[in-house]
C-alpha cells in the first residue's frame, strides 16, 4: 500500500545555484559546450542539458532557459557550480558571452501538485512561459505530482513544503541531477540522459560528443539508471553491489533522497544491466541493506535496443 503523502507546494531550491550567460553569443556559445540545442531555443521553452569532458563524461547537468534577447540561465546543483563556471570560462575565448554567478539574483524555488497546476505553469514539460516577473519551467511530473521550476518570487499564498520533499520529487522524476560526489562517472546514456530529453544527436560537436554518440549509434550501453527504495538513508556517490557478483561494485548511486513517509530512502542508480539478471541488490557494501526497484516513469530500453 502506498503511504506517501500527498506533496503540494512550494519549497526553496537551496542545494541548486544558476548561472548566467549573457551576450550576443550566449546561445552559440552554449550550443559548442552543451550536450542539447541551444540555437534553437526559443522563449516559450527550456532544454535539459549536460556538460560532458573529453571523455564523454557528465561535470554537470542543466535546466537551462532564456530569459532575456541575449540572456541564458542555467540551474545546475550548487555543488558543482564553482568548478563548472571555472571550466566553462576557459572556453569563452573571443566569444560575445560573459559567464557569471547569479545564484544570489535568482532565487530558484520547486513547485508541486495543485499550485504547479495554475494556469501560469499548465505547459508541457520543458515548457516556459513569464509571469509577474517570474520565469516558469514545467517539469516532468514525478510520483504523480505536477512540477515546475520558478526562478523569481515565490506565490505568497503556497504552502510551503520541505526541501527533502521536492528532493524525493526530483529523484522520482528519473531526471538525474550531477552533484559533486558524481562528476565525472557517468556517460549520459548510464543516466538514461537522452531519454529524459537531455541529449540531441543532431546538433554539431561539443566537448565529449563522438563517445556519446557511439555509445548510442554502437548500443555500447551496458549500464543504465534505475529507481530504487531502501530502508536505510542513502546519499549519491554510494555504491551498490549484486549479491550474483559481490566482489566488485555493480553500480553507484546518482541522487537519492528520505522517503516523505519517513522509511528509508528513494535513490536513482546507475547499474550494470547485467545486475539485474540474477540476485539482489545491496546498498554501500555487498550484505549492505537491500534495495527494491520501483517503476520508472519512463521505459529504459534492453541493451539490444539501443543498436536498433
Amino acid at each position: 500500500m502506498n503511504t506517501t503523502p500527498p506533496i503540494a507546494g512550494v519549497a526553496p531550491l537551496t542545494h541548486w545555484g544558476v548561472i548566467r550567460a549573457q551576450g550576443a553569443d550566449a546561445a552559440s556559445f552554449l550550443h559548442s559546450q552543451l550536450t542539447n540545442d541551444f540555437a534553437h531555443l526559443a522563449a516559450d521553452q527550456a532544454r535539459l542539458a549536460g556538460y560532458c569532458s573529453a571523455k564523454g563524461r557528465l561535470l554537470a547537468s542543466f535546466v537551462a532557459w532564456r530569459a532575456g534577447d541575449d540572456e541564458i540561465l542555467l540551474a545546475c546543483h550548487a555543488s558543482v557550480l564553482p568548478a563548472t563556471l571555472k571550466r566553462l570560462s576557459m572556453f569563452v575565448l573571443r566569444a560575445k558571452c560573459k559567464l557569471s554567478d547569479a545564484t544570489a539574483q535568482v532565487p530558484l524555488f520547486g513547485v508541486a501538485g495543485p499550485p504547479a497546476r495554475q494556469d501560469q505553469a499548465r505547459l508541457p514539460a520543458w515548457g516556459k512561459v513569464d509571469l509577474d516577473g517570474a520565469q516558469w519551467i514545467r517539469l516532468p511530473d514525478a510520483a504523480g505530482t505536477p512540477r515546475a521550476l520558478l526562478a523569481g518570487t515565490a506565490p505568497a499564498d503556497a504552502p510551503a513544503i520541505s526541501p527533502e520533499a521536492w528532493r524525493w520529487l526530483e529523484v522520482q522524476s528519473g531526471v538525474p541531477v550531477i552533484e559533486a560526489d558524481t562528476v565525472e562517472q557517468f556517460v549520459p546514456q548510464m543516466l538514461n540522459f537522452e531519454l529524459v530529453g537531455g541529449v540531441s544527436f543532431q546538433k554539431g560537436c561539443y566537448p565529449g560528443q563522438e563517445i556519446v554518440a557511439r555509445a548510442q549509434y554502437r548500443g555500447t550501453v551496458k549500464r543504465r539508471m534505475f529507481l530504487f527504495d531502501v530502508d536505510h538513508p542513502a546519499r549519491a556517490g554510494m555504491e551498490v553491489f549484486c549479491s550474483a557478483d559481490p566482489g566488485q561494485p555493480a553500480g553507484l548511486v546518482a541522487n537519492a533522497a528520505p522517503r516523505p513517509n519517513g522509511e528509508g530512502s528513494s535513490a536513482l542508480v546507475e547499474l550494470k544491466l547485467s545486475a539485474l539478471d540474477g540476485g539482489s541488490i545491496h546498498l554501500g557494501e555487498p550484505a549492505g541493506p537491500a534495495m527494491r526497484r520501483q517503476p520508472l516513469p519512463y521505459p529504459v530500453p534492453a541493451d539490444s535496443d539501443l543498436a536498433a
